[in-house]
């Protein structure tokens, strides 16, 4: 279930009572994802199948910190607990996540060992392959105006499960999954869809969906999160007045438009200070803060550290 509004709120469905059904195929889950994991180190590692990718992490020491895409996550081994703003969402093996509009969040692996290590399933939702199976159902008569969180947490169920073992074994059959996997990937699509968080994935592709037109306006963040934030502007994208717009927002992300364009800001800081060696001061500039201080301070708040440090203690990681 979607974790409740409130600072900091928290998903409790970790500590739900898995069948055994549901066990013994997430079981035989993690045998193949070890299989296909094996001495390819933690991480993610791509799959023959495009948007398939498995994750193995060995240790509960990972921290990743992103702007993740719509996506279908399921835990099988380990658990997990991920941070969208203040709202903190838990879960376990059997339990899934799925995101539909890109969200910045930060995970933390909180069950791991090397020999026992956190395996996951991660799809990328393709909106356009969703609302081509949208328009062929009966849920898009279910038309409904309220925006919904952008990121919910539930429990699997056995028809789901079954399309992602089938979906998994396709990758010991090469030759199949031109054919097969599209068609494995269309049943996953349909059991979200008539899954009991049904209204959040149809307004992943329903056009002017409160999501659809919130998720427009994202896109729109991500590229410009550079300039000043003017929220007329998004709000008339949107098709919304001001107010309107600000409430669909943090509905579906947990934060304002200003806090969610900091934390893009503030990722893209780290990412060009670790990976092309920029100093903070530059970092900082690059992003669009004019303050070094004010960057230094931010910074610090989102990742519990000064910039200089922060990198640091990821480069000797």
């Amino acid at each position: 279930m979607t974790a409740k509004i409130s600072s900091p709120a928290i998903n409790q469905n970790a500590m739900v009572c898995i069948p055994k059904e549901i066990e013994s195929q997430c079981q035989e889950l993690a045998i193949l994802i070890s299989r296909h994991t094996d001495g390819k180190g933690d991480g993610f590692h791509q799959t023959a199948i495009a948007q398939l990718e498995f994750q193995r992490e060995s240790s509960v020491a990972t921290v990743l910190r992103g702007v993740y895409d719509p996506t279908f996550a399921l835990l099988i081994q380990g658990k997990k607990e991920l941070l969208l703003n203040k709202e903190i969402y838990q879960y376990s093996a059997a339990q899934y996540l799925v995101v539909s509009v890109d969200l910045p969040l930060s995970a933390f692996i909180t069950e791991a060992t090397p020999d026992k290590p956190y395996l996951g399933f991660k799809l990328t939702l393709d909106p356009l392959q969703l609302c081509d199976l949208i328009t062929q159902t009966s849920v898009m008569q279910r038309q409904q105006e309220n925006a919904v969180r952008g990121l919910f947490v539930s429990t699997i169920n056995i028809p789901l499960l079954d399309c992602v073992l089938r979906l998994t074994k396709l990758l010991d059959k090469p030759q199949d999954i031109p054919i097969l996997a599209p068609m494995v990937i269309r049943e996953i699509y349909y059991h979200l869809l008539m899954s009991e968080q049904s209204e959040a994935v149809r307004q992943i592709a329903t056009p002017d969906s409160s999501m659809q037109r919130i998720a427009e306006v994202i896109k729109r963040l991500k590229v410009d999160f550079i300039q000043p934030l003017r929220i007329k502007d998004l709000a008339v994208q949107a098709g919304m007045s001001t107010s309107s717009f600000h409430h669909h927002f943090k509905t579906v992300t947990s934060m304002s438009p200003l806090q969610y364009q900091k934390q893009l800001r503030l990722l893209e800081a780290r990412r060009l200070m670790l990976a092309e060696n920029s100093d903070a001061s530059k970092a900082a500039y690059q992003v669009g803060y004019e303050s070094p201080s004010q960057f230094s301070r931010e910074y610090s708040r989102m990742f519990g550290a000064p910039p200089i440090r922060d990198i640091e203690q990821l480069r000797i990681a």
